[in-house]
Protein backbone atom coordinates (compact mmCIF):
# COMPACT_ATOMS: atom_id res chain seq x y z
CA UNK A 1 0.00 0.00 0.00
CA UNK A 2 1.40 3.04 -1.21
CA UNK A 3 1.11 5.99 1.47
CA UNK A 4 0.34 10.09 0.17
CA UNK A 5 3.94 12.05 -0.16
CA UNK A 6 4.28 14.53 3.00
CA UNK A 7 3.49 18.19 2.40
CA UNK A 8 0.68 16.89 -0.95
CA UNK A 9 -2.59 16.54 -0.12
CA UNK A 10 -4.33 13.58 -2.02
CA UNK A 11 -5.93 14.36 -4.93
CA UNK A 12 -9.50 14.47 -4.74
CA UNK A 13 -11.76 12.18 -6.60
CA UNK A 14 -13.60 13.74 -9.69
CA UNK A 15 -16.32 12.80 -11.68
CA UNK A 16 -15.28 15.05 -14.79
CA UNK A 17 -17.65 13.63 -16.97
CA UNK A 18 -20.74 14.63 -14.71
CA UNK A 19 -19.46 17.95 -14.52
CA UNK A 20 -19.22 18.48 -18.35
CA UNK A 21 -22.33 16.78 -18.98
CA UNK A 22 -24.55 20.34 -17.56
CA UNK A 23 -22.33 22.02 -20.47
CA UNK A 24 -23.08 19.08 -22.63
CA UNK A 25 -26.72 20.07 -22.69
CA UNK A 26 -26.04 24.07 -24.06
CA UNK A 27 -23.28 23.16 -26.31
CA UNK A 28 -24.85 20.58 -28.36
CA UNK A 29 -28.28 21.82 -29.38
CA UNK A 30 -25.76 25.57 -30.02
CA UNK A 31 -23.22 23.72 -31.47
CA UNK A 32 -26.33 22.11 -34.13
CA UNK A 33 -27.88 25.69 -34.57
CA UNK A 34 -24.14 27.25 -35.59
CA UNK A 35 -23.26 24.31 -37.85
CA UNK A 36 -26.83 24.82 -39.50
CA UNK A 37 -26.42 28.43 -40.27
CA UNK A 38 -22.94 28.28 -41.48
CA UNK A 39 -23.93 25.75 -43.70
CA UNK A 40 -27.09 27.62 -44.52
CA UNK A 41 -25.06 30.92 -45.88
CA UNK A 42 -23.16 28.69 -48.19
CA UNK A 43 -20.20 27.32 -46.94
CA UNK A 44 -19.03 23.81 -46.62
CA UNK A 45 -19.97 21.49 -43.84
CA UNK A 46 -16.22 20.78 -42.97
CA UNK A 47 -15.27 24.36 -42.31
CA UNK A 48 -17.84 24.69 -39.96
CA UNK A 49 -16.26 21.86 -38.18
CA UNK A 50 -12.97 23.17 -38.52
CA UNK A 51 -14.09 26.51 -37.18
CA UNK A 52 -15.41 24.50 -33.95
CA UNK A 53 -12.45 22.69 -33.29
CA UNK A 54 -9.12 25.66 -34.22
CA UNK A 55 -11.67 29.08 -33.02
CA UNK A 56 -13.97 27.38 -30.74
CA UNK A 57 -15.52 30.68 -29.55
CA UNK A 58 -19.16 30.28 -29.14
CA UNK A 59 -21.13 33.98 -29.56
CA UNK A 60 -17.99 34.63 -31.88
CA UNK A 61 -18.45 32.00 -34.06
CA UNK A 62 -22.38 32.89 -34.72
CA UNK A 63 -21.02 36.28 -35.31
CA UNK A 64 -18.72 34.98 -38.20
CA UNK A 65 -21.97 33.55 -40.42
CA UNK A 66 -23.18 37.01 -41.33
CA UNK A 67 -19.97 38.52 -41.52
CA UNK A 68 -18.43 35.23 -43.54
CA UNK A 69 -21.81 35.71 -45.72
CA UNK A 70 -21.55 39.24 -46.51
CA UNK A 71 -17.83 38.73 -47.80
CA UNK A 72 -15.90 40.88 -44.82
CA UNK A 73 -12.27 40.54 -45.00
CA UNK A 74 -10.56 38.17 -42.47
CA UNK A 75 -8.96 40.96 -40.45
CA UNK A 76 -12.20 42.29 -39.87
CA UNK A 77 -13.74 38.98 -38.52
CA UNK A 78 -11.02 38.36 -36.29
CA UNK A 79 -11.17 41.85 -34.99
CA UNK A 80 -14.35 41.44 -34.03
CA UNK A 81 -13.85 38.37 -32.33
CA UNK A 82 -11.39 39.84 -30.49
CA UNK A 83 -13.63 42.28 -29.15
CA UNK A 84 -16.30 40.22 -28.25
CA UNK A 85 -14.09 37.27 -26.51
CA UNK A 86 -11.92 40.18 -24.71
CA UNK A 87 -13.98 39.55 -20.82
CA UNK A 88 -11.63 36.21 -21.03
CA UNK A 89 -8.84 38.09 -20.54
CA UNK A 90 -10.27 39.04 -16.60
CA UNK A 91 -11.52 35.31 -16.91
CA UNK A 92 -7.73 33.78 -17.28
CA UNK A 93 -6.13 36.60 -14.68
CA UNK A 94 -8.65 35.00 -11.83
CA UNK A 95 -7.16 31.58 -12.79
CA UNK A 96 -3.59 32.08 -12.91
CA UNK A 97 -3.49 30.22 -9.45
CA UNK A 98 -5.09 27.24 -10.50
CA UNK A 99 -3.88 27.05 -14.35
CA UNK A 100 -1.14 24.03 -14.52
CA UNK A 101 2.32 24.07 -14.82
CA UNK A 102 2.78 22.38 -17.77
CA UNK A 103 3.09 24.70 -20.97
CA UNK A 104 1.08 21.98 -23.21
CA UNK A 105 -1.51 22.10 -20.53
CA UNK A 106 -1.77 25.74 -19.49
CA UNK A 107 -1.71 26.85 -23.14
CA UNK A 108 -4.59 24.45 -24.01
CA UNK A 109 -6.87 25.73 -20.75
CA UNK A 110 -6.61 28.96 -22.32
CA UNK A 111 -7.16 28.08 -25.45
CA UNK A 112 -10.46 26.55 -24.63
CA UNK A 113 -11.32 28.52 -21.55
CA UNK A 114 -15.00 30.04 -22.42
CA UNK A 115 -17.54 31.06 -20.01
CA UNK A 116 -19.17 27.27 -18.89
CA UNK A 117 -15.39 25.93 -18.50
CA UNK A 118 -14.31 28.75 -16.58
CA UNK A 119 -17.50 28.05 -14.42
CA UNK A 120 -16.64 24.37 -14.07
CA UNK A 121 -12.65 24.96 -13.31
CA UNK A 122 -13.72 27.69 -10.45
CA UNK A 123 -15.62 25.07 -8.59
CA UNK A 124 -12.98 22.44 -8.60
CA UNK A 125 -11.15 21.75 -5.51
CA UNK A 126 -7.76 22.79 -4.61
CA UNK A 127 -5.46 20.16 -5.50
CA UNK A 128 -6.93 18.63 -8.63
CA UNK A 129 -4.75 17.05 -10.99
CA UNK A 130 -4.10 18.87 -14.51
CA UNK A 131 -4.89 15.80 -16.19
CA UNK A 132 -8.76 16.24 -14.87
CA UNK A 133 -8.49 20.06 -15.85
CA UNK A 134 -8.05 19.32 -19.20
CA UNK A 135 -10.14 16.72 -19.78
CA UNK A 136 -13.01 18.62 -18.25
CA UNK A 137 -12.41 21.30 -21.27
CA UNK A 138 -11.63 18.64 -23.87
CA UNK A 139 -14.83 17.33 -22.97
CA UNK A 140 -17.12 20.36 -22.88
CA UNK A 141 -15.27 21.35 -26.32
CA UNK A 142 -16.29 17.73 -27.81
CA UNK A 143 -19.42 18.80 -27.47
CA UNK A 144 -19.56 21.50 -29.34
CA UNK A 145 -17.51 20.14 -32.11
CA UNK A 146 -19.95 16.95 -31.98
CA UNK A 147 -23.71 19.45 -31.83
CA UNK A 148 -21.55 21.58 -35.03
CA UNK A 149 -20.98 18.04 -36.78
CA UNK A 150 -24.42 17.12 -36.48
CA UNK A 151 -26.22 20.22 -37.28
CA UNK A 152 -23.72 20.98 -40.30
CA UNK A 153 -24.36 17.68 -41.94
CA UNK A 154 -27.67 16.06 -40.33
CA UNK A 155 -30.13 19.31 -39.44
CA UNK A 156 -28.71 20.56 -43.43
CA UNK A 157 -30.12 17.63 -45.24
CA UNK A 158 -33.29 16.84 -43.51
CA UNK A 159 -33.67 20.70 -43.15
CA UNK A 160 -34.61 20.66 -39.24
CA UNK A 161 -35.93 23.51 -37.94
CA UNK A 162 -33.70 24.85 -34.85
CA UNK A 163 -36.09 27.31 -33.50
CA UNK A 164 -35.83 28.22 -29.91
CA UNK A 165 -32.75 26.21 -29.07
CA UNK A 166 -31.00 29.40 -28.90
CA UNK A 167 -32.80 29.16 -25.40
CA UNK A 168 -30.39 26.45 -24.43
CA UNK A 169 -27.70 28.58 -23.52
CA UNK A 170 -29.81 31.02 -21.20
CA UNK A 171 -30.72 27.53 -19.32
CA UNK A 172 -27.17 26.44 -19.38
CA UNK A 173 -25.91 30.10 -17.64
CA UNK A 174 -28.56 29.86 -14.87
CA UNK A 175 -27.89 26.61 -14.14
CA UNK A 176 -23.80 27.57 -13.74
CA UNK A 177 -25.49 30.67 -11.61
CA UNK A 178 -26.58 28.64 -9.43
CA UNK A 179 -23.69 26.18 -8.84
CA UNK A 180 -21.29 29.15 -8.12
CA UNK A 181 -23.92 30.63 -5.78
CA UNK A 182 -24.08 26.81 -4.11
CA UNK A 183 -20.11 26.87 -3.45
CA UNK A 184 -19.91 30.66 -3.37
CA UNK A 185 -18.82 31.99 0.67
CA UNK A 186 -20.34 35.42 0.21
CA UNK A 187 -23.13 36.68 -2.10
CA UNK A 188 -21.36 40.02 -2.70
CA UNK A 189 -19.55 38.96 -6.13
CA UNK A 190 -23.25 38.10 -7.36
CA UNK A 191 -24.40 41.37 -6.21
CA UNK A 192 -21.68 42.93 -7.48
CA UNK A 193 -22.16 41.64 -11.17
CA UNK A 194 -25.61 42.59 -10.83
CA UNK A 195 -25.33 46.09 -9.80
CA UNK A 196 -22.56 46.73 -12.25
CA UNK A 197 -24.56 45.54 -15.32
CA UNK A 198 -27.37 47.51 -14.02
CA UNK A 199 -25.04 50.61 -14.06
CA UNK A 200 -23.28 49.19 -17.54
CA UNK A 201 -26.64 48.75 -19.35
CA UNK A 202 -27.97 52.32 -17.90
CA UNK A 203 -25.20 54.48 -19.09
CA UNK A 204 -23.56 52.62 -22.21
CA UNK A 205 -26.29 50.07 -23.38
CA UNK A 206 -24.36 49.24 -26.42
CA UNK A 207 -21.07 48.42 -24.11
CA UNK A 208 -23.11 46.86 -21.26
CA UNK A 209 -21.58 43.60 -20.88
CA UNK A 210 -17.96 45.27 -21.09
CA UNK A 211 -18.06 47.91 -19.26
CA UNK A 212 -20.02 45.66 -16.61
CA UNK A 213 -17.14 43.29 -16.41
CA UNK A 214 -14.27 46.17 -15.98
CA UNK A 215 -16.55 47.76 -13.31
CA UNK A 216 -16.36 44.04 -11.62
CA UNK A 217 -13.22 43.92 -11.94
CA UNK A 218 -12.56 47.58 -10.16
CA UNK A 219 -15.16 46.24 -7.68
CA UNK A 220 -12.59 43.39 -7.09
CA UNK A 221 -9.04 45.56 -7.15
CA UNK A 222 -10.89 47.57 -4.30
CA UNK A 223 -13.02 45.14 -2.30
CA UNK A 224 -11.29 43.94 0.79
CA UNK A 225 -12.01 40.36 1.82
CA UNK A 226 -13.08 40.52 5.69
CA UNK A 227 -10.00 38.88 8.14
CA UNK A 228 -10.97 35.11 8.95
CA UNK A 229 -11.80 35.42 12.61
CA UNK A 230 -9.32 33.24 14.82
CA UNK A 231 -11.60 30.45 16.91
CA UNK A 232 -10.11 30.32 20.24
CA UNK A 233 -10.71 27.02 21.76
Amino acid sequence: MTTPTLGQPPSPRISVLSLSVPVAMGYVPLGMVFGFLFVQAGAPWWLALLASVFVFAGAAQFMMVPMLAAGLPVASIALATLVVNLRHVFYGLSLLDKLPVKPWARWYLVFALTDETYSVLTTLPPGTRTRQMVTVALLNQGWWVLGTLLGAVIGAQAQISLVGLDFALAALFAVLAVEQWRHADSAAPLWVAVVSYAVAWALLPQHALLSAIGLSVLAGLFWRKPAASEVTP
